[in-house]
């Protein structure tokens, strides 16, 4: 039976009313925003440093479930209430403000200041690197060439669900490993729209696509961060990462497409997805083993792509699936005849893309660049915080620096390329400054809701939510191997970063495993590997899909869609870290 996001097949449907949209803001958001005002009056103002506490009720497991609140007010907002994403977001803050003042007893001060903190983290480098990616997109609408790119894509093949493994799970693979950020959501799921996918289709399908190169994304900065957090050695780890996701590197695009299709029309097309997934496992395998992260996912997906183009021109599957699902097998279709000139023109800019992030990830020249950036100590939170034991070993001040590394910024990397490519399309600079100022324009909410996200994400953090959620997990035990693994998971879909999931939980992930006798490297690993599965339900995600395939206000019908698949998945990696742990031989395949 096919699966889709939603059985909706016309046109995305229109957003509700914006009578609806303010009784529901009125109805939800404004009693969150009284508590926050009542909390403001009764909270005493910082002075001095404040120790965070990870169990102000004393029960545990009432604590854990405060914890929670904004998370669950977040995303039931979206899934249960279908509320817009902005509407979800400020809810979801207010949720967050109110309990870290309210119960966990943070001065108001350092609340606000960790929102805005995180509010200005999701304008820059978050906002910064989906901005021009949309840019360059409504670049390559505006001259015609997307459309080129679009029938150049087709012609490779007529079947809907190789076009979706080449395009959402390969190319989406090489955007992750370069820009990171949504980037691959944003640019696959427009191409998908342009195949015949459905808009609420297409972004359900690219979330889902983009998971396996989600560790070594952004040129391996996830990895990166955890090595800096827990000081392990940076090769182990990406050797213990590459031999976790290793499995699910060939499960997921079979999974992807049993999504889409059905588990018989993916079983027709198995030869095609095994080239796609056996390549890309064994070159990101051997390359995160022998040379580390930032090219893992790179050459990975490239390795990926060519193979398939390749097996491709010398098979095809016996029944050919137009993007609603059809048999089409015999039919004629019209092909695209166009020359190798204008294929590469339709390409162009997003070579310059590749080049120009990947010329910007050279670290002489980061090097370089990076003599231009400002680091501001966020007066009044930086280590006025102190995460303590049992989190940490001894009491240590959280530091708050905001990093404006505007010159070594990977959206700072983009927007030079979507220029140079504007340039080289033939825009002028008055015509590409037009296009700039629309796509601002028509990412008003979505700079809006990924701002308030990851305000959110700050207060969890500053005020110690996310320690409260990973410490009911380190109760497990034994089993803390598997849990261990949901809390990378949960953090990722929390912060939206699985880098942000790796700095938050990965001194707690090694103190737990050396309590409970299993790897250190095991546990920061599964970390990042539980991460990349709640990628998919990530709130700024989820709106980074519904914006760049025009569905925005329909992200609760999107999380649906992903919401089961990421929790499997994620359970799935789970129960292969606990056999990693505990069952030998696997478990001699990572280091202690």
């Amino acid at each position: 039976m096919e699966s889709h996001p939603s059985s909706h097949t016309g046109p995305a449907r229109a957003p509700k009313p914006a009578s609806a949209s303010s009784l529901a803001l009125f109805a939800f958001g404004i009693p969150a925003v009284l508590l926050v005002c009542i909390c403001l009056l009764h909270t005493n103002p910082a002075r001095g440093h404040w120790a965070q506490g990870y169990d102000p009720t004393g029960r545990w497991w009432l604590s854990t479930a405060i914890a929670a609140l904004p998370i669950v007010v977040l995303l039931g907002a979206m899934a249960g209430l279908r509320l817009k994403a902005h509407v979800a977001a400020i809810a979801g803050l207010s949720t967050a403000l109110a309990v870290a003042m309210g119960i966990f007893h943070m001065p108001a001060r350092l609340a606000l200041t960790a929102a805005t903190f995180g509010a200005g983290y999701g304008l820059f480098p978050i906002c910064w690197i989906i901005i021009p990616v949309i840019f360059l997109y409504d670049l390559t609408v505006k001259t015609g060439r997307f459309v080129t790119l679009q029938e150049s894509l087709a012609n490779i093949t007529d079947d809907s669900r190789l076009q979706l493994l080449l395009i959402a799970f390969a190319l989406g693979a090489f955007f992750e490993g370069t820009c990171g950020f949504g980037t691959p959501v944003a640019v696959c799921g427009a191409i998908l729209i342009s195949l015949g996918f459905r808009p609420l289709q297409a972004a359900g399908l690219t979330l889902l696509a983009n998971t396996a190169p989600v560790a070594f994304g952004g040129l391996g900065i996830p990895i990166v961060a955890l090595h800096g957090v827990t000081n392990i050695d940076l090769l182990s780890l990406s050797k213990t990462i590459a031999v976790v996701l290793f499995p699910f590197c060939l499960l997921v695009p079979f999974w992807l497409i049993w999504a889409y299709a059905g588990l018989r029309r993916m079983l027709e097309v198995w030869p095609a997805i095994l080239v796609a997934a056996g390549t890309f496992a064994l070159v990101q395998l051997t390359v995160g083993i022998l040379h580390g992260p930032s090219l893992a996912a790179i050459t990975a997906s490239t390795s990926s792509i060519v193979a398939l183009i390749v097996f491709l021109r010398f098979w095809r599957p016996r029944r050919v699936l137009n993007a609603a699902g059809a048999d089409v097998t015999g039919q004629t279709r019209q092909r695209y005849a166009h020359s190798a000139e204008k294929i590469f023109k339709a390409w162009l800019p997003w070579l310059v893309l590749c080049l120009v992030v990947f010329a910007w990830g050279i670290p002489q020249f980061s090097r370089w660049l990076d003599a231009a950036t400002i680091k501001l100590a966020v007066s009044g939170l930086d280590k006025f915080v102190y995460r303590v034991p049992p989190v940490v070993l001894h009491p240590t001040p959280e530091p708050a620096v905001f990093t404006l590394n505007w010159a070594t910024a990977t959206g700072t990397g983009i927007l030079v390329a979507a220029v140079l490519a504007g340039l080289l399309m033939g825009l002028s600079p008055p015509a590409l400054a037009r296009v700039f100022a629309r796509t601002l324009f028509n990412l008003r909410y979505t700079i809006v809701t990924i701002a308030a996200m990851l305000a959110i994400g700050y207060v969890t953090r500053y005020c110690g939510l996310d320690a409260t959620l990973g410490l009911a997990f380190a109760r497990t035990g034994a089993l803390y191997p598997f849990f261990g693994t949901l809390i990378g998971w949960l953090g990722t879909a929390s912060t939206g970063s699985d880098t942000s999931s790796n700095v938050l939980f990965g001194s707690l992930q090694t103190m737990t495993a050396q309590q409970i006798g299993v790897s250190p490297v095991l546990m920061a690993s599964a970390n990042a590997a539980g991460g990349v599965m709640g990628k998919m339900i990530a709130a700024p995600s989820i709106v980074v899909a519904s914006t760049a395939t025009q569905t925005y206000g329909q992200e609760g019908a999107i999380l649906r869609f992903v919401f089961l698949h990421s929790l499997a998945l994620a359970a799935l990696v789970g129960v292969f870290v606990y056999l990693l742990a505990y069952a030998h031989p696997l478990a001699s395949l990572v280091a202690r």
